[in-house]
This record gives C-alpha cells, structure tokens and sequence, in this order.
C-alpha cells in the first residue's frame, strides 16, 4: 500500500513558493522601473504613466511601446548597462503618435 499524500504540507509549499514568486515579481519591478530612469518621476507621474498604459486600447500604441521595450532590454544586454540612463539612444522616436515622458527629467 502507498503512503498517504500529506495535502497540507504540499498546499503550504505550493503558497509558500507562490509568495516567493509574487516578492520576486514586486522586487523585479522595482528594479525595473530604476533601470529606465522613471524612479524620476514623482510617485504620481508613475501612476498616472502606468494607468495610461493600462487602459490605452491602441494596439499600435502598445506595439511601438513593446518595440521600445525590447529595445531597452537589448541595450541592457548589449553591456551598456544603466550609462545610457538618461539618453534614450534614440528610443525617443514615439512611433505610437502619442507624447511620452518616461525619458524626459522631471520638472519641479
């Protein structure tokens, strides 16, 4: 006969590594949001920045935002690392006909 399966002691593991993965998910993207300068922004900038993409229904919008977005990445990748940080090389170009600032300074 097999030995029963202990359903609390898989449960508990199973939230515990998805408690894992939600602090590793709220740590990337703060990491994330260092990396491309917008820690500039002031905390309701960013929100009203992310809201906007949020509910922007453009799919052209969006494409040209991932377009940007990977762009970003392959830079990373490319060894420049954060030097670039406050020059977009470039990636300023907005192909979605919408005005960006997540690479302009903040204004006080």
């Amino acid at each position: 006969m097999r030995k029963p399966r202990d359903f609390d002691a898989e449960l508990k593991a199973l939230n515990d590594k998805a408690r894992q993965l939600r602090e590793r998910k709220v740590h990337q993207l703060g990491e994330l949001v260092i990396a491309t300068g917008a820690d500039e922004l002031s905390i309701e900038q960013l929100t009203g920045l992310l809201l906007a993409g949020k509910e922007s229904k453009d799919p052209n919008v969006k494409e040209s935002w991932r377009k940007r977005g990977a762009a970003f990445f392959q830079r990373e990748r490319g060894g420049t690392g954060n030097s670039n940080r406050g020059d977009n090389g470039g990636a300023a170009q907005n192909d979605g006909g919408t005005q960006s600032t997540a690479g302009q300074p903040r204004q006080n």
